[in-house]
């Protein structure tokens, strides 16, 4: 990760000042640097030592910063990580074009592996996240969500980076397709588990101990596991506040919301539903060369149904 973290430095390099202002402030945010380490361990686990690990795990790490400057935008979210977010800092339109930087930087960086593989894989993942991205942005609102339409939604938005980072390290190792198909498995399922976690925090969670703002997806209209499954296991009145502020975006009853996401056992639904995307994780692992390194990402897998931040 030290190299990584070199190699990210040094790509951001740019002629505009604004630029590296701007994209050194959100990859410094101290994020969990998720989809690199599991490039690299992954790797490990395969035995690949080729140094483009490197550079691909600083390629989707600018992937994913270019979503978060987008995301941050659309959402109109001034927190991140614990304190403000870009473009509360530096503006929208700086925000929105330093990200598109990023997103032509990486794709500098993936032609440079001279792999149609590679490129096809991210190239794909990229769309898929965009095309997850506007999905997203339909279903705002709708309170008529169903956990697929859900599952679908954040298997296109989220889990699709943490696929495409593990199956690059099968393309790199010039595995199987049995065993790229297991690393992209993986991925997928734990990208999955993930984000069906922070959804749980939302409503499981404080301010402080999340870095954002609780509530958010709920102000935003946002239909996530724990407020679908509230409508399905509580009453008729639960149902009719819950939908409402869905459809609203308010956050006005959201301490009743919270109750009632609490009291109906939504939470623990979702987190079952976390699980079950864990286990999948896990079985797709078992199927990888037996090591240390497969041994770190069993245990990530089983580690993130403890997640609290």
């Amino acid at each position: 990760m030290h190299e990584v973290d070199a190699t990210i430095l040094r790509r951001l390099e740019s002629g505009v000042p604004l630029v590296g202002q701007v994209a050194s402030y959100i990859i410094s945010a101290g994020g969990k640097r998720l989809r690199p380490v599991l490039l690299l361990l992954m790797c490990g686990a395969l035995g690949c030592r080729d140094a483009q690990r490197f550079n691909l795990a600083a390629v989707v790490e600018f992937i994913h910063t270019a979503t978060l400057l987008h995301d941050d935008v659309v959402d109109e979210s001034t927190l991140r990580r614990g304190r403000a977010t870009a473009n509360e800092v530096f503006g929208n339109p700086a925000s929105v074009l330093v990200g598109d930087f990023l997103y032509s930087r990486a794709f500098q960086m993936m032609v440079e592996s001279q792999n149609m593989q590679i490129m096809q894989v991210l190239a794909n993942a990229t769309n898929i996240i965009a095309e997850g991205e506007v999905l997203q942005l339909m279903n705002m609102h709708d309170a008529s969500l169903d956990e697929n339409a859900y599952l679908h939604v954040i298997r296109s938005k989220t889990a699709k980076l943490f696929e495409a980072s593990c199956e690059l390290a099968a393309i790199l190792a010039g595995s199987s397709p049995v065993t790229r198909a297991a690393c992209a498995e993986y991925g997928q399922s734990l990208g999955t588990a993930f984000q069906v976690i922070d959804d749980v925090l939302d409503y499981d969670g404080d301010a402080a101990e999340m870095g954002k703002n609780l509530g958010d997806d709920l102000r935003e209209g946002k239909a996530t596991l724990p407020l679908i499954l509230a409508m399905k296991l509580g009453n008729d009145a639960d149902a009719r506040i819950v939908r409402q502020s869905i459809e609203s975006g308010s956050t006005d009853e959201l301490s009743r919301v919270v109750d009632i996401v609490r009291r109906t056992g939504a939470l623990d639904g979702t987190r079952a539903a976390a699980a079950a995307q864990a286990e999948r994780a896990i079985a797709a692992a078992r199927a990888l060369p037996a090591n240390h390194y497969t041994d770190s990402l069993l245990e990530l897998a089983a580690q993130l149904l403890q997640r609290r931040a």
